[in-house]
């Protein structure tokens, strides 16, 4: 996806534009207009290479546009679906599987991303839980989350403190927490039964098994 943009026209590129439509309003009986000498082609300019250090981590910067949401819930979360999706949505204490990228409203600045990121609903911060809790399966959404809804007062790494954040969010899949015990309780019970057997002579010596008794 493309995270950068460029300003629009410069006032003089756009007077420029607008002159072949002013000439065509001309009367006919305007006085002509002397016709200039043909330019000459020039080289294209060289570039020479720099010796600038790219600071580290790379974060793009996202534009003004792409850190607003139309709508808002009543607890003040910002929201915009991109992608709509039918469907259920995640419970509070459900998993979810998810792609995301997460930055500052003020600047733009991406401070987070992810892909195929696993984690618990209830174990972010209120605003991403709650967006989460909106979203259907394959559905993709903005969240414009305000500071009381994030991290507050409190600086977390590269967020300053009081700062109002935006994510874009696609739920890939989610499981739910009674899915997720049935698959715990089945892997622990998998685990129990391979057990005693790893725990025999045979198991544990093999060779010693096969082995003539003289």
């Amino acid at each position: 996806m493309s995270l950068f943009s460029k300003p629009l026209a410069s006032a003089p590129a756009a007077v420029l534009l607008a002159l072949p439509l002013l000439m065509a309003q001309m009367p006919a009986s305007a006085a002509p207009v002397r016709k200039a000498p043909a330019a000459h082609a020039t080289a294209p300019a060289v570039v020479k290479p720099t010796r600038d250090i790219i600071p580290l981590p790379l974060n793009p910067v996202l534009p003004a546009g792409q850190r607003l949401c139309e709508a808002r819930t009543e607890a003040g979360l910002g929201y915009t679906m991109l992608r709509p999706a039918a469907g259920p949505m995640p419970a509070e204490a459900d998993y979810v599987l998810v792609n995301y990228i997460g930055y500052l409203a003020a600047t733009g600045a991406v401070f987070d991303q992810g892909k195929a990121a696993k984690f618990p609903v209830n174990g972010v911060i209120p605003g991403f839980s709650k967006g989460l809790q909106m979203l259907g399966k394959t559905g993709i959404a903005r969240f414009c989350i305000p500071a009381a809804m994030g991290y507050g007062a409190q600086e977390s790494g590269p967020i300053p403190a009081n700062s109002d954040l935006v994510f874009q969010v696609e739920l890939v899949d989610y499981k739910t927490a009674a899915e997720i015990d049935t698959m715990r309780k089945a892997y622990e019970a998998a685990a129990a039964n391979a057990a005693p057997e790893a725990s025999t002579p045979e198991a544990a010596a093999p060779e010693a098994a096969a082995k003539p008794k003289q």
